[in-house]
């Protein structure tokens, strides 16, 4: 198996060595060195040393085998119980919308059940992946991105890392928030709490959350959330910080006969072997009963 990616350099980019070129799409070194050794890179079909430059309108082939990934084929069981509802698909990446309740991925070898369990199921024996790019809590529901072969993983996870990746939340909050604003508290580990976090908690890192009061209900106020930085629980630890927790949140509200409500709305992302194109946005259906909850 080998998986095979021909990209034509556009009119309005300017020429540059190769080895830039590979760089810019975000490929790591270890990467970019196992195609100049092998001659897996060509340009207009033929290999062209990594120092050459690379001019508008040529095309590179980049070829990848197994062997060129510590992890080319996961081990994940496929389990056909569940209807993997998607949201967008090509040859590489997917996106599908989380069910609440569905745990994103096994922790365990043979565990079945999660969604990643659904989505191997989906894709069938003669797709090499899934692969994990995002996670959900649980409870979240919502926009969820994969990929399909293991080529894009290193490219899509430094697109994450690097902020390029933009997700966009919405979620109910016990109270009245107005405005919009950001939540700026570092999060660490609740000493008190394995499961839980906190802001200035043990080992604090930065996190970073904006917020925009969109609707009300009595008692409770819908959110747009935007993430800067990806900690464990970040929106869910910076709204109970606040005085506002998510409505139905097990561990940062009071209990509650409600399931959590927050959902990963939409995700904007770049598209592999490009340079500084349009965002992909993918948006995901709110769930019918998002907006059903208890006032109290």
């Amino acid at each position: 198996m080998q998986w095979t990616y021909t990209q034509t350099i556009p009119a309005t980019q300017a020429p540059m060595p190769l080895r830039a070129l590979l760089t810019a799409w975000l490929l790591p070194s270890h990467l970019v060195h196992d195609l100049r050794i092998h001659q897996r890179v060509l340009v207009n079909g033929s290999y062209r040393t990594m120092n050459q430059p690379v001019y508008a309108g040529e095309t590179v082939q980049l070829t990848f085998v197994p062997s060129d990934f510590k992890e080319p084929f996961p081990d994940v069981l496929p389990d056909s119980a569940a209807t993997v509802s998607v949201l967008y698909e090509t040859a590489d990446l997917l996106v599908i919308n989380k069910t609440r309740g569905s745990k994103t991925h096994p922790n365990q070898p043979a565990e079945r059940g999660t969604t990643l369990n659904h989505v191997a199921a989906y894709l069938g024996p003669d797709e090499p992946g899934p692969y994990i790019l995002s996670r959900l809590d649980q409870e979240t529901t919502g926009a969820l991105l994969m990929t399909k072969t293991p080529a894009v993983v290193p490219v899509m996870v430094r697109n994450i890392a690097e902020k390029r990746v933009q997700r966009t939340y919405l979620a109910w909050v016990r109270g009245t928030l107005q405005g919009q604003g950001t939540f700026t508290g570092p999060i660490g580990r609740d000493p008190n709490d394995k499961r839980k976090r906190l802001v200035n908690g043990v080992h604090a890192q930065p996190a970073v959350t904006h917020y925009e009061a969109v609707d009300h209900q009595p008692g409770a106020t819908l959110v747009k959330l935007w993430l800067e930085t990806g900690r464990t629980h970040q929106l869910r630890v910076h709204l109970a910080n606040s005085g506002h927790p998510l409505v139905g949140d097990p561990l940062y509200a009071d209990p509650s006969q409600d399931r959590l409500r927050l959902h990963c709305w939409r995700l904007g992302f770049p598209q592999p072997w490009t340079l500084d194109g349009p965002l992909t946005t993918v948006t995901a259906p709110v769930p019918a009963d998002f907006a059903i909850f208890h006032t109290n």
